[in-house]
């Protein structure tokens, strides 16, 4: 399993990176310059949550009727912008782990709200790419970034134990 994980392997997880940071970013990018509003979303998601076979379930409905929907501003807000810096974080390879489980929450619960479009594949490409572990940003800004934040935290570690024991 190793050679998933190598640099060869790395190009093709890079691609894949690519390809789902540039979906992230220009759907973000789309609610940002073209106005969102996730109130029709959102009361639509809640529609679906009756019947015999609810798309929505009923632990989720509860939670878009008490807290997504009187708080619409906020999502109308946060959903655009996470959107495009999960898909910048993507392209440029940097906050790589981070932007992937924002990815990926986001598609799990856009599937919560009971929209299938693309969201499956993306969370599984998502999943895959947390797999690949750092191949997925081998080539990619946290190659460099990674080492420098563990040394930061290395050498500050290393400061306050050494100022602790010596105090």
């Amino acid at each position: 399993m190793n050679w998933l994980r190598g640099p060869k392997m790395a190009v093709v997880w890079t691609v894949l990176r690519l390809w789902v940071g540039y979906q992230w970013m220009a759907a973000g990018y789309e609610k940002l310059t073209g106005g969102f509003d996730a109130t029709g979303f959102l009361k639509g998601a809640l529609a679906q949550a009756g019947g015999e076979h609810p798309a929505v379930q009923g632990w989720y409905a509860q939670f878009l009727q008490h807290a997504a929907i009187p708080n619409a501003g906020f999502f109308n807000a946060i959903i655009p912008w996470g959107e495009f810096l999960t898909g910048l974080g993507l392209v440029l390879g940097l906050f790589t782990v981070p932007a992937l489980l924002a990815g990926a929450f986001m598609n799990l619960n856009f599937m919560l709200a009971g929209t299938v479009s693309t969201n499956p594949l993306m969370y599984t490409e998502a999943i895959l790419l947390l797999f690949a572990g750092a191949a997925a940003y081998h080539y990619g800004l946290d190659r460099l970034a990674v080492p420098l934040i563990n040394k930061k935290a290395a050498a500050e570690k290393w400061f306050h134990h050494r100022h602790i024991r010596h105090t």
